[in-house]
């Protein structure tokens, strides 16, 4: 599975690469077993979160900022109602799943650290690379919200930029069940009337960090500027078959549409950086814990 020069190339040029047959239908089936299961035992009343996905605003309280070590549930906008009780059934209630699914469920920690996903970051010469967070996205048929043009290292910010993000497609992702779409090229730079970024960095300067304002009543995360504006022409769809991957690098810009199909999008997804020489910001909200430290990819020698 490892990436032909080609591939790294197109990978390069465009910041994303479409990576066909990465998981067997078989591969992914168990996923989503594994994740029926995890919902099945799920009880809502002690998942009080909800994802939405619009604004890219998540509830900012300890239920979030503390998830980087545990598996939890965030619930679509509406699946329930004021007094928390759900209104839907919980199987289609759901958002996402996260953030450590690569670590705490023995079916997504295989897929996470099988030879392919070592392969492939050999293939971009990422020296040391580790697991920070892990996602089951559910994007919902007919209510899976739109997810708006965002660079990955917005939220999960290195020095130098060394993110990525392994994309797996567990069902088709079509143009109208909210395959992603990209800006081929933008990890490179972005005209907006203007080029918003330097060739290395956020888009605007945007970047969600810990709120320094920690007073009582304050969000727990703040943007430092507002979003950016992108031309919708500039976007070109990549729909994906059941099994494909798709590595994202973690400054181009992508988004994805409104699911108004019959038919879900399952996906999972997880983030790795390079820490060789790099520096993990401390204001980004996801922080290493004692309990679930940031995993190595590679197999580490014993001392």
């Amino acid at each position: 599975m490892a990436l032909s020069t080609e591939q790294i190339s197109k990978f390069e040029k465009d910041g994303y690469l479409l990576v066909e047959d990465f998981l067997s239908a078989d591969d992914c089936d168990q996923l989503m077993s594994a994740c029926h299961d995890l919902v099945t035992d799920m009880k809502p009343e002690e998942h009080n979160t909800v994802f939405t996905t619009l604004e890219m605003k998540r509830t900012s309280d300890d239920y979030f900022m503390t998830s980087g070590d545990k598996i939890r549930f965030f619930f679509e906008d509406g699946a329930k109602d004021k007094e928390g009780n759900l209104i839907v059934d919980k199987h289609k209630s759901l958002n996402k799943i996260g953030h450590a699914l690569h670590v705490l469920n023995p079916a997504f920690r295989k897929v996470t650290f099988d030879n392919k996903v070592k392969e492939i970051a050999k293939s971009l010469k990422l020296e040391d690379p580790v697991i920070c967070q892990s996602m089951y996205i559910f994007k919902q048929p007919g209510i899976g919200g739109e997810v708006l043009p965002h660079q990955d290292a917005t939220f999960l910010n290195t020095t130098p930029m060394k993110l990525y993000g392994l994309w797996i497609a567990l069902e088709d992702a079509t143009l109208e069940n909210g395959c992603l779409w990209f800006m081929p090229g933008s990890h490179k730079g972005v005209y907006v009337g203007f080029l918003c970024k330097p060739l290395d960095g956020l888009n605007g300067g945007r970047q969600m960090i810990r709120n320094p304002d920690t007073s009582e009543g304050q969000p727990l995360t703040v943007f430092t500027a507002p979003p950016v504006k992108y031309d919708d022409s500039k976007f070109i769809p990549v729909p994906v078959k059941k099994g494909s991957m798709v590595v994202i690098h973690g400054e181009v810009v992508h988004k994805s549409e409104h699911n108004k199909s019959n038919k879900s999008r399952e996906i999972y997804t997880f983030h790795l950086f390079d820490q060789k020489n790099t520096t993990y910001s401390k204001q980004n909200w996801l922080q290493p814990t004692a309990e679930v430290p940031f995993t190595p990819l590679y197999p580490t020698n014993p001392a």
